[in-house]
C-alpha cells in the first residue's frame, strides 16, 4: 500500500526544516548587514560631499576676504549650504519628536541620493548610540560647531564689505580665523570618515563571520542529518530485508501454492508448494507464460477458463476472487483446486497478480468420508438408521405420487439371543457375528434393495417394487440363511436365528412413522411368539393392533414427561371406626392430559409404560411432584392437614437402588416427615421381587415410612409370603369388595383377608366402596378403612385444595364412565 501524499510532505518537512531555518536566519542577518553596510557607505558618500562643501566654503571665503567679490561670497554660500543642510537633517532626527520629512529633505539638500536617504535615517535612528556610529556622530556634531563659527565669520565679513572696504589688518584677521577654523575641521572630518570606515569594516567582518558560522552550522546540520538519514535508510533496508526474508519463509512454509505473475501473464515467482503442485521448479518456470505449465478448467463444463486472470490483469476486478477449478498439469493429470487471485497495484495500475492455489483433494476426500460416515455404519459398512429412514421416506413419497400401483416391503430384523454371544465371548465375537450375518443377508437381496443396521443387533431392509409374495419369500430365505449359519468363536459354537417383522407398504401406511412403527410391532411379535420366525403385519390383527397401540404410547409418555402434562389427583381413605387423628389419609392417583387437553386414566398408558420400562421415569415424577406439593401445603397452611399420603410405586422402582437414593434425596430436599408417607406396592410386583421388595421396605421403614400392599387377593396363592413383607396396610382388591353383598364367596374372601390381616397386626382397607350399603357391610366385618366414591371422588391434588367428601351423606349413582374407570382409580 502506498503512503498518502501528506505523509511524504510531513517526512520532507521534518528533514529540511533545520536547513530552511538556518538559511532564513543567514539571509536575514546578511540582508540586515548589507543594508547597514549600504547605509554606512551612504554616510561615507555624504561625508565626502560634506567635506567638499566645507573645503569649497573655506576656499571661497578666503578669496572673498582678499577681493570682496560678491560672486565669491555667493559661491561660498552654495558650498556651505551642503554641510548646513546635513546639520539641519541631523537636528531634525535629534529632536524629541523626530521630523522625518524635514530630515529627508535636508539630507537631499545636502547632496545625498534620494534612494539612500531612508536608509540613512533608519541607520541614524536605530544605531546612533552604537559603537562606531556614535563616535562618528560626535565628530559630526563637533564639526557643525566649527561650521557655525565659519558662518558667523562669513556673515561679519559680508556686513563689513557692505559698508566699507576692510583694512589690511581686518583681512589678515579674517584669514587667520578662516585658517584656524579649517585646522579645527580637518581632523574632525578625518575622524568622522575613519569612524564610518571602521563601522563599514566591522559590519563587513560581522557579515563574514555570520556567513561562516551559518555555513558551518549548515555543514554540521547537513552532516548530522545525512548521518541520520543514512542510519534510517540502513535500518529501512535491514527491516525491508527482514520483511522480505519473513515473507519468503512464510511463502515457503505455507501449504498452499503461491504463484506471482506480471501484467503479461508471465511467472515471476513460485513457492515450494507451487513447485510441488505444478511439478515445475521456480527457476525453470520464471519468465514462462502461466498457461504453458498448467491449464485451468471450469469444473462444471471442463472448458478452459482464463476469464478470471484476464479480468484481474485488465483491471476489471480490483479485489480477490475465489473459484473452484480443475488444474491440468503437462502430464495430463487433473487436480481439483480452490483458486484465489488478487491484483498487484503499482503507481495506480495493475502490474501483476498473485495466485493462491489450494489442493482440494484431501478436503473432498474428507467430505466424502464424512458423508459416508454420516449415512453408514462403521462396523458393517451398511447404511445407518438415518439414511435408511430417508430412503424409506423417499420411497413412500414416490409411491404416493405415482399414478400406477407400486408395491414396497419393509422388514425389521432382530437377532435372537445376541446378548448371549457378547456376554460369554465378548464384543469382538459379537462384532464378527454381525459382520458375517450382514454378508449373508446382502447376498440374499437384490441389487436395488437397501440393507441397514439400525443399531445393536437390529437391521432394516427396504424392498422397493417388490410384490407381497416375493417379499415373503425373501424374508423366509433370510431367516433360513441366518439359521443355517454355523458361527464358531475360539472353538465354541453358537446357534443363530433371527426374528423378522414384515410390512407390505400399501396406501393405508402413508407416513414414515406409521411404517416404522408397524415393522417394529411385527418384529416384536415375532419375538413374543417364540423367535426365529417371520411375522407379517396386518392392520386388522387385534393382537398386533394392541401392541401397536402400546408402542405408540411410549413416545406419547416421553412427550408428556417433557411437556409436564401428568397430573396428580387424590382420594380420601376414610376410617370406619372411631380414630383420633390430626389429619386425613389420602391416596394419590395419576392422570395424564393428552395432546388435546383430554384427561387420560392410567389404565390407558400404564401397561405400555410397564412393558417398555418407563415406570421408573413416571415414579420419579410422581414422588418429586407429591413431595413438592406436600411441602407447599405445609408452608401455605391451606386445606385440610394430611396425616398420611399414599403413593403407588411400580415393581421396577422397588428393585432399583438408584430410586431408593432418589427417595432419600427428596425427603432431604423438601423436608417431608417420613412417617406421613405410605408407599403402595401391588401384590404381584411384591411376589415377583420378594427379596428386593423386602429390602426396599426395610430401608425406608428405618426412615419412618409406612407401606401398603395393594390389590391384595387378586393373584395370591398363599398367605405365607406375608410373613416376609412387613407392610402396615392390606388393601383388599376391589374385585371382591364391589360384589360382596351379592356374592357369598366374595363376602367370605373379604372377611378372610381382613381376619388374616388383623391376626398379622396389619390394618385393612377396602377398595371400591361405592355405596352406603357397602360401607356399612365392610364396617360390620371390622375392616379399618374404606376407599371409593361413597367417601370421595378423586380431585386434583394442589397446595390449596380442600377435601370435598361424600361421607357420611351417602353417594349418588355412578355413571357408566365412572364404572369404566374403576380399575384406574386405585393406581
Amino acid at each position: 500500500m502506498r503512503p498518502p501524499p501528506s505523509s511524504h510532505h510531513a517526512r520532507l518537512l521534518r528533514t529540511v526544516w533545520p536547513f530552511v531555518l538556518v538559511a532564513i536566519l543567514q539571509a536575514a542577518v546578511s540582508g540586515i548587514s548589507l543594508y547597514m553596510l549600504s547605509n554606512v557607505r551612504a554616510y561615507v558618500s555624504g561625508e565626502s560631499l560634506w567635506s567638499k562643501g566645507q573645503k569649497d566654503a573655506i576656499h571661497y571665503l578666503k578669496l572673498y576676504a582678499d577681493s570682496g567679490d560678491p560672486l565669491l561670497f555667493q559661491r561660498y554660500q552654495q558650498a556651505i549650504a551642503i554641510p548646513l543642510a546635513d546639520r539641519d537633517g541631523r537636528q531634525a532626527l535629534d529632536a524629541a519628536e523626530p521630523d522625518l520629512a524635514r530630515a529627508g529633505s535636508s539630507f537631499i539638500q545636502g547632496g545625498n541620493h534620494p534612494d539612500d536617504v531612508p536608509g540613512m535615517i533608519w541607520l541614524y535612528r536605530n544605531f546612533r548610540h552604537v559603537s562606531y556610529l556614535k563616535t562618528a556622530i560626535q565628530h559630526w556634531t563637533a564639526g557643525d560647531h566649527h561650521l557655525l563659527q565659519l558662518t558667523e565669520l562669513a556673515a561679519s565679513m559680508h556686513a563689513t564689505f557692505s559698508h566699507h572696504r576692510p583694512s589690511p589688518e581686518e583681512i589678515r584677521s579674517w584669514a587667520a580665523q578662516i585658517r584656524h577654523i579649517n585646522e579645527q575641521l580637518t581632523p574632525l572630518e578625518k575622524a568622522f570618515s575613519d569612524s564610518l570606515g571602521a563601522a563599514s569594516r566591522f559590519i563587513q567582518q560581522l557579515l563574514l563571520t555570520v556567513n561562516v558560522l551559518a555555513s558551518a552550522l549548515l555543514v554540521m546540520l547537513a552532516t548530522r542529518r545525512t548521518s541520520k538519514l543514512l542510519r534510517q535508510r540502513t535500518a529501512f533496508e535491514q527491516a525491508l530485508n527482514e520483511e522480505k526474508e519473513r515473507a519468503q519463509v512464510t511463502l515457503a512454509s505455507i501449504g498452499d501454492a503461491v504463484i506471482t505473475i506480471d501484467e503479461a501473464g508471465f511467472i515471476s515467482y513460485m513457492n515450494p508448494a507451487a513447485e510441488q503442485l505444478t511439478t515445475w521448479l521456480d527457476e525453470q518456470a520464471r519468465g514462462l507464460p502461466l498457461n504453458s505449465i498448467i491449464r485451468m478448467l471450469d469444473e462444471q463444463n471442463q472448458q478452459q477458463d482464463g476469464q478470471l486472470l484476464e479480468e484481474i490483469l485488465s483491471g476489471k476486478t480490483s479485489g480477490s476472487s475465489q473459484h473452484a477449478q480443475l488444474m491440468v498439469r503437462l502430464d495430463g493429470s487433473a487436480i481439483a483446486i480452490s483458486l484465489v487471485a488478487a491484483p498487484i497495484f503499482s503507481h495506480g495500475r495493475v502490474s501483476g497478480a498473485v495466485l493462491v492455489l489450494h489442493d482440494m483433494t484431501r478436503e473432498r476426500q474428507y467430505v466424502a468420508n464424512l458423508s459416508w460416515q454420516a449415512s453408514h455404519d462403521a462396523l458393517t459398512g451398511l447404511v445407518n438408521r438415518r439414511e435408511f429412514e430417508q430412503r424409506l421416506e423417499l420411497a413412500i413419497e414416490r409411491q404416493a405420487s405415482s399414478s400406477k400401483p407400486v408395491e414396497h416391503a419393509l422388514m425389521f430384523l432382530d437377532l435372537d439371543q445376541f446378548k448371549l454371544v457378547n456376554d460369554t465371548s465378548g464384543h469382538a465375537a459379537g462384532d464378527e457375528l454381525l459382520r458375517q450375518i450382514c454378508t449373508l443377508l446382502q447376498k440374499q437381496l437384490r441389487d436395488g434393495d437397501t440393507l441397514a443396521r439400525l443399531g445393536g443387533d437390529e437391521f432394516g431392509i427396504l424392498l422397493e417394487h417388490c410384490p407381497a409374495i416375493h417379499a415373503g419369500q425373501i424374508a423366509e430365505a433370510l431367516r433360513q440363511t441366518v439359521q443355517d449359519l454355523h458361527f464358531v468363536w475360539q472353538g465354541r459354537p453358537f446357534n443363530t436365528s433371527i426374528s423378522i417383522g414384515l410390512v407390505h407398504l400399501s396406501r393405508p401406511l402413508s407416513t414414515l412413522a406409521e411404517a416404522l412403527r408397524a415393522a417394529d410391532v411385527a418384529c416384536y411379535m415375532a419375538k413374543e411368539k417364540g423367535r426365529n420366525r417371520v411375522q407379517v403385519y396386518h392392520p386388522d390383527d387385534s393382537e398386533l393392533s394392541m401392541k401397536y397401540g402400546e408402542m405408540a404410547w411410549v413416545q406419547r409418555i416421553h412427550l408428556a414427561l417433557e411437556e409436564n402434562r401428568f397430573r396428580l389427583y387424590m382420594q380420601q381413605i376414610a376410617p370406619l371406626h372411631e380414630e383420633a387423628s390430626s389429619g386425613v389419609h389420602i391416596e394419590l392417583l395419576l392422570r395424564l392430559h393428552d395432546e388435546f387437553g383430554r384427561l387420560v386414566p392410567p389404565i390407558s398408558f400404564i401397561p405400555a409404560a410397564e412393558r417398555y420400562g418407563l415406570m421408573l421415569l413416571i415414579d420419579r415424577w410422581v414422588v418429586q411432584q407429591a413431595f413438592a406439593t406436600l411441602a407447599a401445603r405445609q408452608h401455605c397452611r391451606k386445606g385440610a392437614p394430611i396425616a398420611t399420603c399414599a403413593i403407588n410405586l411400580s415393581g421396577n422402582s422397588i428393585g432399583d437402588d438408584a430410586f431408593l437414593d432418589f427417595v432419600r434425596e427428596q425427603f432431604r430436599q423438601h423436608a417431608i416427615a417420613p412417617h406421613s408417607i405410605c408407599f403402595e406396592i401391588t401384590e404381584t410386583s411384591a411376589i415377583a421381587n420378594l427379596s428386593d421388595a423386602t429390602r426396599f421396605i426395610a430401608e425406608l421403614q428405618q426412615l419412618g415410612c409406612r407401606f401398603s400392599l395393594d390389590d391384595f387377593g387378586s393373584g395370591m396363592s398363599s398367605f405365607s409370603y406375608l410373613k416376609h413383607l412387613p407392610v402396615d396396610y392390606l388393601k383388599i382388591d376391589g374385585s371382591f369388595v364391589k360384589d360382596m353383598l351379592d356374592d357369598p364367596i366374595d363376602h367370605a374372601m373379604v372377611a378372610a383377608i381382613n381376619h388374616i390381616g388383623h391376626v398379622m397386626g396389619k390394618r385393612t382397607i377396602a377398595e371400591f366402596v361405592e355405596t352406603p350399603q357397602l360401607m356399612q357391610a365392610v364396617g360390620l366385618l371390622g375392616i379399618d378403612y374404606a376407599q371409593g366414591y361413597a367417601i370421595m371422588r378423586p380431585q386434583p391434588f394442589t397446595c390449596d385444595c380442600e377435601l370435598q367428601t361424600n361421607f357420611p351423606h351417602g353417594c349418588q349413582p355412578l355413571t357408566d364412565a365412572l364404572n369404566q374407570d374403576r380399575d384406574a382409580e386405585t393406581r
